[in-house]
């Protein structure tokens, strides 16, 4: 019985301690915390927390900075590090709002390009999912609001300041999320051929067309096109895009080797379903159109698919002790 005590006010001291090593325990700072101390002097003090990654209490501290000393020498600087802080605690909301705010009231400031690339960042950040560090996922078949208010603000950061420190990085992610809104635009297409609705599956083909040049996401807007166009009996219409298509992408996977587009065919979600195994065929239906020729056109999937290859190629060269201790022992 005293063993068990002494276990136990051992455990009780060790989480207490681990408590307050991970920073669990550090209560927000409160008005009278800051009591007498110098605008400097507060502002260090915030320093020291950012630099520590203590999100929590920067952001806190950032906040009493502006309430007491809202026109102080160092009022803008703290609105901006509020914004980063906010960002990096992952509370993508706050930092949107607080980069508007800034934006708002200090249209002429020189940094104002940096509070244009976190709000872009947050707003990133909010259309990733909980599992996409643990699983692969498809980030265009989610909703894509954030996406478009994130290429939006950072197109106005380009527009605005085309030589801000973050224009490089920022034409990068655009390219990104020029790519992912055009691929979303198929995944609808795909969804109405499902519907029968080949009208509204044409326009959604068209509109990658003419607002997505150069993605790898238009060889499937013209495809779409076309198999939309046949279906609704416009063979004209349909013509001209596959003649587009033959020009431009030659290999695509819908293109005979004489140039003709098949339009019976099914790209996606070619293996039987439930019903059909189960009715032994009698029930088989033709499967809607679908189009997804990312794996040949998108270079960023393609190089995915390799690493994917080339780790199951090292994975099979380690042995059971390697892969029992997660690589601790060889």
């Amino acid at each position: 019985m005293k063993n068990l005590s002494l276990m136990l006010l051992i455990l009780s001291l060790s989480l207490s301690s681990g408590c307050a090593w991970l920073g669990w325990d550090d209560e927000e700072p409160t008005e009278q915390d800051s009591a007498g101390l110098t605008e400097k002097d507060f502002y260090e003090k915030i320093q020291s927390s950012l630099n520590s990654k203590n999100w929590t209490v920067a952001i806190s501290n950032l906040q009493l900075l502006e309430s007491q000393f809202p026109f102080g020498k160092y009022a803008e600087q703290g609105q901006l590090e509020l914004i980063y802080a906010q960002f990096k605690s992952g509370d993508y909301e706050s930092s949107i709002a607080s980069a508007d705010r800034f934006v708002r009231l200090h249209p002429q400031h020189p940094n104002v390009d940096y509070a244009f690339y976190v709000k872009g960042l947050s707003q990133i950040s909010q259309t990733a999912g909980f599992f996409d560090s643990f699983v692969p996922t498809d980030p265009s078949k989610r909703d894509i609001g954030e996406a478009r208010a994130a290429f939006a603000t950072l197109t106005e950061l380009l527009s605005r300041y085309p030589k801000s420190p973050y224009a490089v990085d920022s034409r990068k992610r655009l390219i990104h999320l020029r790519n992912r809104l055009a691929r979303a635009e198929i995944h609808v297409a795909n969804y109405y051929f499902a519907r029968g609705a080949y009208l509204a599956a044409a326009n959604r083909g068209q509109y990658v067309l003419e607002n997505f040049q150069q993605s790898p996401a238009v060889p499937d807007g013209l495809a779409v096109m076309a198999q939309a166009y046949y279906l609704l009996g416009k063979q004209e219409l349909a013509d001209n895009a596959v003649s587009i298509l033959v020009a431009n992408y030659p290999e695509y996977p819908a293109l005979h080797s004489s140039g003709e587009f098949d339009f019976e065919r099914r790209l996606l979600d070619d293996q039987d379903t439930w019903l059909d195994k189960v009715s032994l065929g009698v029930l088989k239906r033709a499967k809607p159109p679908a189009f997804d020729s990312r794996e040949i056109y998108d270079k960023v999937t393609r190089e995915a698919e390799l690493g994917d290859v080339n780790a199951g190629q090292q994975d099979q060269t380690r042995s059971i002790w390697n892969k029992l201790t997660f690589g601790l022992l060889d």
